[in-house]
């Protein structure tokens, strides 16, 4: 019997230790050292919740800028992931094939094919370009313009020169926002 006390002793220790001591010292040490990412990177309008920076969202606008496609319907819901088509899928190569009849066959790579986790809030500088010319034919913006927002919103390379250059599609729509704003 003494063996089972001892069982059950160490098993409340360490339920109270994993289950409730650790998370909360980790959530507070990440509340306090990072707010804004440990509180999801939640971006605001007027005090609702329009999306998170760390998360893609559907294309619902002509006259924005659209996210890769994602395999999972841009659901973080669902669990995140690819298409899992390999380069011999017929499948793929037919998703493929209407995104370039959709976008025109000089489309970026990224445009293309559908991000890893499906939910790469991300896009190269490529594909952003890309994009300013369509959107700029919509008539409000000009191409300049989108180019300089497009710029002044460039993510990435640590230290200065390690990695790719992209933007935060999301941060990039919510500043198209704000300029409809200022001009309405």
């Amino acid at each position: 019997m003494t063996h089972f006390k001892v069982a059950c002793k160490i098993f409340l220790l360490m339920t109270l230790l994993t289950g409730l001591i650790y998370p909360v010292v980790v959530t507070l040490i990440a509340q306090l050292a990072m707010p804004q990412l440990a509180s999801g990177s939640l971006i605001k309008q007027t005090d609702q919740v329009v999306g998170s920076s760390l998360i893609a969202q559907k294309p619902v606008k002509e006259g924005y800028f659209w996210p890769r496609p994602s395999a999972i319907g841009y659901d973080p819901i669902k669990p995140s992931g690819g298409s899992s088509l390999g380069p011999t899928s017929q499948k793929l190569r037919e998703e493929v094939e209407g995104r370039k009849k959709m976008l025109g066959d000089q489309a970026p790579v990224d445009l293309l094919y559908a991000s890893g986790s499906g939910l790469d809030p991300h896009i190269s500088l490529d594909a952003a370009y890309f994009q300013a010319a369509k959107i700029a034919k919509q008539g409000v913006h000009s191409e300049e313009e989108l180019r300089t927002l497009i710029d002044s919103h460039i993510e990435g390379q640590q230290l200065g020169f390690l990695g790719p250059r992209y933007v935060n599609v999301l941060l990039l729509n919510r500043a198209l926002d704000e300029r409809h704003e200022r001009r309405e």
